[in-house]
């Protein structure tokens, strides 16, 4: 029992609320009607009154037909918000693959292409080069579109010429004839726009192209100047390593003297000393004359050690600055 009387006031609730909603509508498409003394204004008495089922029916489908109203509104947004995002998704794709084929033909004449086989670097010539070809494509590419689009301003202003002089005229179109100029008009009008679109993204493209130019050729006169100036100090280091090397080769004279002397002097005292009647004076001469020659080639000696390090070291200097 609980649940059939709870039945008909559920299906109460519902008429109810059916019936406000289309109040409610009805309300906000003629707010005039529903004031005191509009034609659809409720009577004083009109409280408790009950609908007869011709009456829910209609109420009921007035509903209906304005729900399938705004579900069309509601699909026909939707359905040119998808449009306007396959159109958006389309350009992007197209965007995409321009994007992909630049870069690939960037890596496969640039960064493989142009690639020094002595220094294993990109060579600053040909990615300069490079950049200019692809600005002069992109001024080409301006160039047709623009011309594409005179035409077509052209043709359009001939048009409406050709409907004005018609209008002047006094000559009659036909609803056929006018509705087909609109037509045309406006397929002209929206090349037109995406023309000027296209005209703006490689205008937006040419710029970017010619920052980067400017960049590569900043970092290109950089290089050039850090160039020549390692070719100076490398110049330098030779100049020096050369200079060390022919000190070297007179150190190394200077040694081969000593030692001839020291030869020398090593033999005489050896006859000195196998001598039976040696002269005491000659003795002593001698013995000066080895303390001093063996002082001279200690000193010899000393500095082709000196030497033989500086030229090591200049060696090592050089290499690692030639590196």
């Amino acid at each position: 029992m609980a649940d059939l009387d709870a039945r008909p006031s559920a299906d109460l609730a519902a008429e109810n609320a059916l019936f406000e909603s289309c109040l409610a509508r009805a309300a906000a498409r003629n707010p005039a009607a529903f004031e005191e003394g509009g034609e659809m204004a409720l009577p004083a008495d009109a409280e408790g009154v009950a609908l007869d089922a011709h009456q829910r029916y209609e109420v009921a489908a007035l509903e209906i037909d304005d729900i399938r109203e705004e579900t069309g509104e509601v699909r026909a947004q939707h359905e040119a918000l998808m449009d306007a995002l396959r159109a958006q998704i389309e350009a992007t794709d197209v965007r995409i693959a321009e994007i992909k084929k630049d870069a690939y033909e960037f890596k496969r004449d640039i960064v493989i292409g142009a690639e020094s086989s002595r220094t294993g670097k990109t060579v600053a010539e040909k990615a300069v080069r490079y950049m200019d070809d692809k600005i002069r494509a992109k001024g080409a590419v301006t160039e047709k579109l623009r011309l594409k689009n005179s035409q077509i301003k052209a043709q359009a202003q001939k048009l409406e010429a050709q409907l004005q002089q018609k209008e002047d005229a006094g000559g009659s179109l036909r609803a056929v004839d006018f509705d087909q100029l609109k037509i045309e008009n406006q397929q002209q009008l929206e090349k037109i726009e995406e023309r000027n679109s296209e005209l703006l993204r490689l205008k937006l493209t040419t710029g970017n192209t010619i920052h980067v130019l400017n960049s590569l050729k900043q970092r290109l006169a950089a290089l050039n100047e850090e160039s020549e100036w390692l070719r100076g100090e490398a110049a330098g280091r030779h100049a020096a390593i050369a200079k060390l090397a022919d000190e070297a080769k007179r150190v190394d004279a200077e040694r081969e003297r000593a030692a001839r002397l020291e030869r020398k002097a090593k033999r005489e005292a050896a006859v000195a000393e196998t001598s039976k009647m040696p002269n005491v004076m000659e003795y002593v001469q001698q013995k000066a004359q080895a303390y001093e020659l063996e002082k001279r080639i200690a000193s010899l000696r000393k500095k082709c050690e000196l030497a033989e390090m500086a030229v090591r070291r200049e060696a090592r200097r050089a290499r690692g600055g030639l590196g």
